[in-house]
């Protein structure tokens, strides 16, 4: 669930397919399916930032509440 907030609290600068001026905090990004997995994942287009992000404690807490604070 961490990574699906990783979609929604920070803004991405990079081009994103169907988002190509990237994404702005607090908005869902368009990859994620309904069940929450990116449909980028493992191809070019996704971009470099979502691939390199790695879900750690010091970003994103220990629960999706937690998550939501450190990354806004």
């Amino acid at each position: 669930m961490f990574g699906v907030l990783y979609c929604i609290a920070p803004s991405i600068s990079s081009p994103i397919p169907e988002m190509p001026k990237g994404k702005p905090a607090g908005i869902r990004c368009i990859q994620p399916t309904e069940d929450n997995q990116c449909q980028l994942f493992g191809l070019p287009d996704r971009p470099t930032v979502c691939s390199h992000f790695k879900a750690v404690v010091d970003v994103c807490g220990h629960n999706d509440p937690q998550a939501w604070v450190l990354m806004t």
